[in-house]
């Protein structure tokens, strides 16, 4: 057997350095947002609803730094590409308006069925809110859309990105998606069985389009019908515009 090479080619080190990238910064985002000392020590002294409202908005925000700027960041300082390389180009926008029509055709009816279930109105939304004015509406909109741009920059912009251009596109899909179904372990077995697919189409789509941007209004219109189809169905939560 011969004596494995420890030394790093050119394109094995950027493979390497987004996933280890990616894997650090999705993890300070993730015990930070979660971190129950820092929700007692900074978010407790607020009255409800402004609690739930600000807790989440730390969240969301927290996530728009750890796996949107830092990641941006670090993609400039030590990586040859550009912007519109790592998926933030505007390229092939008939196509991309095509699979976002399509797509959003089939995520209403399906978050229609899915928003009003249990499990689901036990995650969702996040600010447990009861009266869901046109202030609090607004706020968890721009929250999300910050979050979900961070959120598909790291995945399908530079992790898919780099690995594509040093694997190809079925190793880097497979490394996309098993990182993106990983990190959805804690929501649970539904949506983390469901980022598999969810992961692959997007993936596709992604590097047919040559944008991120699909991914990201996609994501984003799943995301929003289903908070906000999740106050309808709510027992405890009413709107009051």
């Amino acid at each position: 057997m011969n004596q494995p090479s420890f030394a790093l080619t050119e394109s094995q080190w950027e493979v390497v350095f987004v996933i280890s990238v990616v894997t650090l910064c999705f993890f300070l985002f993730w015990f930070i947002s979660e971190s129950s000392q820092a929700r007692h020590r900074f978010f407790q002294k607020f009255k409800e609803p402004k609690v739930h409202i600000y807790w989440v908005l730390f969240q969301k925000f927290t996530g728009v730094f750890f796996l949107g700027l830092v990641p941006l960041l670090l993609a400039l300082l030590f990586l040859p590409y550009s912007l519109k390389e790592l998926g933030l180009g505007f390229q092939n926008t008939w196509l991309s308006l095509a699979w976002i029509g399509g797509l959003a055709a089939l995520i209403f009816p399906m978050n229609i069925n899915a928003a009003k279930r249990p499990q689901n109105l036990a995650m969702y939304p996040m600010m447990r809110v009861q009266t869901w004015s046109g202030q609090v509406i607004l706020l968890n909109t721009l929250a999300t859309v910050s979050y979900l741009l961070a959120y598909e920059f790291l995945f399908r912009g530079i992790l898919l990105s780099v690995c594509t251009y040093h694997l190809g596109v079925w190793p880097a899909i497979a490394i996309n998606v098993a990182l993106y179904a990983a990190f959805h372990l804690p929501k649970g077995a539904p949506e983390t069985i469901g980022a598999i697919p969810f992961g692959i189409l997007i993936g596709y789509i992604t590097l047919t389009t040559g944008t991120i941007w699909v991914a990201v209004v996609v994501h984003i219109i799943l995301s929003l019908s289903n908070d906000y189809l999740a106050v309808r169905y709510h027992p405890e939560m009413h709107y009051k515009l």
